[in-house]
């Protein structure tokens, strides 16, 4: 278990003072002039070295990221982006950030930014972020009073703006390069890669994208040192991370925990176990609505890391753990999330912006147990051609909770339709 000492977020439940004040009490912007003096290749050394990998979903390692950014500039600017748009359902965990430690961010934000030689950062924050946007503009402003970031920010002779861009609320908009474009002020749709954004981001300049957990844990890295990182977790999964447990656990919570945690332990320790005792566990999704869920007999024996995840077919994504138990009907479960892709697809390609809405309208015939059994093969033969298909994630993020639900619950929807036909359809189903 993760000692209090360890943690990056000491106040992610905003205990304590929030403002500029409050965050150098618990020891941020401490000599933050020293850390841009290390220099950019050292910076970027030591954050490949600490293993960290990115917090918003794909786990691509940052270090790496950032050394693609162009070490000399051609006369383009380059910048750095935030991507505030949590819009992952089951995800509640830089919000924490930006509503409570505000302050860790914005320091991140400006070593980032010098690192990859930007002098302008924009944080994306999503649309219906309202108080988290008050909270991180008013330590905008208190930073720039300060001298802390602007010109000649922390007397380090590196001038840096800081700029909060709000969205309207897109899911799409979470994915970089739509990122990109809505910040443009064009329609939020994904970008053909290559060109990368390190290449061509916004406004046609090298930009790196990064989230917010990936940005805010930045200075404790540097001045706590890469070994101290990296002494967290398995080898390639290092770290702490916040981990956002929702569903049927008796204490929902945020927290910051060691990579590869035991899922049995992260559960009983910090949420007071499952509802109904862990016999009552039926299946959980381990890392946001995008990755397919898991029976719950395999989760318990679980590490909460990228690879063990990925191993079982799965993945630890942002690491919102939404947690299901037996009274839970998976079928409509599953179908919720269906509907939820079908309305955030772009349309800007045909698997997704046909496939979505097909295979939502099968997901509803399966919850009623109106469909034939050889459709299930059908619908997980059109998953597959919809996953790998589409210029981003999104079709994939729409296959895989149905490919999973396929993969360890296909008796439950064949039980479902042969009630059906036999007159007795399922209580909860019959809703």
């Amino acid at each position: 278990m993760l000692k209090d000492q360890d943690r990056i977020f000491t106040n992610i439940y905003g205990m304590a003072d929030r403002s500029l004040k409050g965050a150098r009490a618990r020891g941020h912007w401490d000599g933050t002039g020293d850390l841009i003096a290390m220099g950019r290749d050292k910076i970027v050394e030591v954050m490949k070295a600490s293993g960290l990998r990115g917090r918003g979903g794909a786990g691509f390692p940052t270090g790496l990221k950032w050394s693609f950014m162009p070490k000399e500039s051609d006369g383009r600017p380059a910048y750095l982006v935030i991507n505030a748009d949590e819009s992952e359902p089951g995800t509640c965990k830089d919000r924490e950030i930006m509503r409570h430690d505000p302050h860790t961010l914005i320091e991140g934000a400006l070593i980032a930014s010098f690192a990859m030689g930007a002098h302008a950062c924009y944080i994306y924050i999503r649309g219906e972020y309202i108080r988290e946007r008050e909270a991180l503009q008013t330590a905008i402003d208190e930073a720039y009073d300060a001298g802390l970031i602007g010109p000649d920010a922390c007397k380090s002779g590196w001038d840096f703006d800081l700029y909060v861009a709000h969205g309207a609320g897109a899911y799409i908009c979470g994915e970089e390069t739509a990122l990109l474009e809505s910040l443009e002020g064009k329609k939020g749709m994904p970008r053909m890669k290559p060109p990368f954004p390190a290449g061509a981001g916004l406004y046609g300049c090298p930009t790196t994208v990064n989230n917010v957990e990936s940005i805010a844990v930045v200075p404790t890295i540097l001045r706590r040192g890469a070994e101290w990182f990296a002494g967290f977790g398995r080898p390639n999964n290092a770290g702490t991370k916040l981990f956002a447990i929702s569903g049927h656990v008796n204490r929902p919570c945020v927290v910051e925990e060691a990579m590869s945690i035991g899922f049995e332990e992260l559960i009983d320790k910090h949420c007071g176990g499952i509802r109904g005792g862990w016999d009552n566990l039926k299946a959980v999704i381990p890392g946001g609505a995008s990755v397919p869920l898991l029976p719950g007999s395999e989760m318990r024996e679980a590490i909460m890391d990228f690879d063990y995840l990925r191993e079982q077919k799965s993945g630890l994504g942002t690491a919102a753990v939404i947690v299901m138990d037996n009274s839970t009907d998976v079928i409509k479960a599953i179908w919720r999330l269906s509907a939820f892709y079908k309305h955030e697809s772009c349309g800007q390609c045909t698997p997704c912006r046909e496939g979505t809405g097909w295979m939502m309208r099968v997901m509803d015939r399966l919850v009623r147990g109106d469909a034939e059994v050889e459709e299930i093969d059908m619908l997980l033969d059109v998953t597959k051609q919809v996953e790998g298909h589409t210029i981003c994630a999104l079709g994939d993020a729409a296959a895989w909770p149905i490919q999973g639900l396929i993969r360890h619950f296909r008796d439950e929807i064949e039980d479902r339709i042969k009630h059906k036909r036999s007159g007795r359809v399922s209580a909860v189903a019959a809703e």
